[in-house]
């Protein structure tokens, strides 16, 4: 039994595991994919179902335990120290309704679950770009997706939440009933609840037109510049990224690849392939490319436009919000980080389109007058502080012009005042306000804590 927590009623009251330090499965229980500074909890709640939230809940709430939750632990940014962390990886469930086109999502699933159980129908949701990724984690941080030029972020078109509150309390939180929390679970992450499902619209999406195109960039440098000047002015159907990345010399990289510093143009058009490839056909004149994955795809295959490792890793970013991009500063970007003894990944989104519409029912969504995201992110071997300064160097010739922080693209420790600028100025008030109304005692340890400034 845990020197911190006596977990004898948790164990009466729960329908899942309570998994203590030492015991067979607490170590998968509490790593998830993010292997850097892992959660080191007291005790793991294996959540079985819905029931076993508000045991987890009202157990930390009446012992003053801090608690956190995690799914598939991708976003996670500083482990919980002590305490119960509560594990949903287990509530996977997907329910479709195809008539109202919406489906509800449990705490835990992951949008691959979701694609493949809306597929059938011709529907789609707002997924991200790693299919891997826990859906309403994601969503509660905003949701910055494939489709989502064309019909906007993943919180923008969730109808229900349900939640329970640090007072144990479940709550059906839609535009009509818990307005307030309805506003700040959608894009204000896990600061007001633990979420055991959502009900989300969806979208008559069944096929894209999409993939990559890979150059080499020692010999093409003017491929990202080329893809920022062919991306401002482009119809929403056209969601697209540039990514730069100096392959390793390795033999499991692919040989077209290997040794070489490359530019890929991620690419996903939701309209008819043949007007996508008349859109994407100039982007192939901007050099030689060395890999081609242009074409048209399932929508349960959409996971391959970005191809992202699908292994837990350890890892650390630094992104940026940013309402225009600079030739000079993006080939600058380019060269420096191709130089770096540090491996470094620099990801660029272009955003905008219905992202920067206002939703119907206004959310805590952050920052929809950007127009770029971008973001250095590496593996992190040793030092965790050896990266995180790389980044900043990186990163500081733009920190003048962002207009925000990503949150949801952000993997590493962030102080109070890197969370707010994940806000506007009144929203991250209100998330505030709204934090000390539904947790006073701060029971919750989100991943992303909103404090008042």
């Amino acid at each position: 039994m845990s020197d911190m927590i006596d977990v004898t009623t948790l164990r009466d009251d729960a329908h899942g595991q309570v998994l203590l330090p030492g015991d067979d499965g607490f170590d998968a229980a509490r790593g998830g994919f993010q292997l850097l500074d892992p959660h080191r909890p007291d005790a793991v709640l294996a959540a079985a179902d819905d029931h076993d939230v508000h045991v987890a809940v009202a157990f930390a709430a009446d012992r003053g335990v801090p608690l956190a939750v995690q799914a598939t632990g991708h976003g996670r940014n500083a482990g919980l120290d002590g305490g119960l962390l509560l594990s949903t990886a287990a509530l996977t469930g997907v329910r479709v309704d195809p008539d109202a086109r919406t489906a509800w999502v449990s705490a835990g699933a992951t949008w691959r679950q979701v694609i493949d159980a809306t597929a059938p129908y011709g529907l789609a949701p707002v997924s991200g770009s790693f299919p891997a990724l826990g859906a309403v984690s994601y969503t509660l941080g905003g949701g910055i997706g494939l489709l989502s030029r064309r019909y906007g972020f993943a919180a923008d078109h969730v109808q229900q939440l349900d939640v329970v509150t640090a007072d144990g309390q479940l709550r059906h939180a839609t535009a009509d009933t818990e307005p307030d929390l309805y506003w700040g679970l959608r894009g204000g992450g896990g600061n007001l609840g633990v979420v055991t499902g959502m009900r989300i619209g969806l979208l008559p999406v069944a096929r894209v037109y999409g993939g990559s195109l890979a150059f080499d960039l020692d010999k093409d440098p003017g491929v990202p510049a080329g893809w920022w000047s062919w991306t401002r002015n482009l119809p929403d159907e056209m969601t697209s990224a540039v990514s730069m990345l100096r392959y390793p010399d390795l033999p499991m990289v692919p040989a077209g690849l290997r040794g070489r510093n490359i530019g890929k143009l991620q690419l996903c058009w939701c309209g008819p392939a043949d007007e996508g490839e008349r859109l994407i056909a100039p982007l192939r004149e901007l050099g030689e490319c060395v890999q081609d994955s242009v074409g048209e795809l399932p929508y349960t295959e959409s996971g391959a436009i970005f191809a992202e490792p699908e292994r837990p890793h350890q890892y650390r970013s630094n992104p940026v919000l940013l309402p225009a991009l600079d030739a000079d500063r993006l080939d600058t970007l380019r060269a420096e980080t191709a130089a770096e003894p540090v491996m470094c990944i620099v990801g660029i989104r272009h955003l905008g389109g219905a992202m920067a519409r206002p939703p119907q029912v206004p959310n805590a969504v952050g920052h929809r007058d950007a127009e770029y995201l971008v973001s250095v992110l590496s593996p992190v071997d040793s030092d965790p502080a050896a990266v995180t300064a790389v980044h900043r160097r990186l990163i500081a010739p733009w920190q003048p012009d962002a207009v925000g922080r990503p949150l949801n693209f952000s993997f590493g420790p962030l102080a109070p005042d890197q969370v707010r600028a994940g806000f506007g100025d009144a929203d991250g008030r209100r998330l505030a306000e709204l934090r000390a109304r539904f947790d006073p005692q701060h029971v919750l340890r989100p991943n992303h804590p909103v404090s008042a400034a």
